[in-house]
This record gives structure tokens, sequence and C-alpha cells, in this order.
């Protein structure tokens, strides 16, 4: 019989906690809603748009903006949460709320960790951005 997943929240606020720093590193400093930052890395370009703003909190939407993408990134919401210093992908694509876990097999076919996966997913690309990414200006 197989052991059910159970979600390592200590790996889970790790991934959290890097991810606001690097977010931090790419989006203004007090962001207004709207704003936009644009980035290119090798042939692809993306945008991180600050679509909310509250107290503690910032919404960012992360998506690619080529015609026609060679490896296409799934368009992400990301939640920064200031006061505990740490950033979610809250939806991706078409899951508009990310579970922390899924039971599998299930009609959607997400994997039992998908909330885990999508934000080291985020923060292996926000590496690769950083380390090789140039801003540019914004694409509307």
């Amino acid at each position: 019989m197989q052991k059910p997943y159970h979600v390592d929240l200590a790996g889970l606020m790790r991934v959290y906690e890097t991810n606001y720093a690097k977010m931090n590193a790419l989006i203004p400093h007090d962001p207004d809603v709207g704003e936009t930052r644009s980035y290119q890395v090798s042939q692809m370009a993306y945008q991180l748009e600050v679509k909310e703003v509250t107290r503690y909190t910032t919404l960012v939407d992360v998506f690619q903006c080529d015609v026609r993408p060679v490896f296409p990134l799934p368009r992400m919401q990301v939640r920064l949460y200031h006061d505990a210093r740490v950033a979610e992908v809250c939806a991706s694509e078409q899951i508009s709320r990310v579970q922390a876990r899924y039971d599998y097999p299930n009609k959607n076919m997400m994997q039992k960790d998908e909330k885990f996966q999508l934000n080291q997913f985020l923060g292996e690309w926000l590496t690769f951005c950083l380390r090789h990414g140039i801003t540019r200006a914004p694409i509307y």
C-alpha cells in the first residue's frame, strides 16, 4: 500500500522565502498597481505586472510576452506577503487556486505536490532571470 502524501511544510517555506527575495530583486521597491517590469532572457521576453497592493501583500502577474515562445512559461500569479517575507504562486494557467496537495489520480491530472512543484519552478526560473536577464521597455 502506498503511503499518503504529506506536505513538506519546512521545505515549502524555504522555497517561499527564497522566491520572496528573488521577486523583490525584480519588481519595483514601492510598487503601484499597474506598474510593469519587462525583462529579456536569451530569446524570451517576460513581464511582471503589479495587480494589487495592500498594506501587507502585493499580487504580481508573471507572464511571457513572446508571440510563439519556444519554451512557454506558464502564466502565474504570485502573492508576496511582506510581513512574513514569503512569496507563493497562488494561481497558474487554468488553476485559479493552487491547493497544498491533491489526491492522485484526479480528473485534472494534478500532481500530489503541484503547489510545491509550481513554487520550485518559479524559484528556478527567477534564478535564471536574475543571472541572465536584462531590463527592457514594457510590452503591452
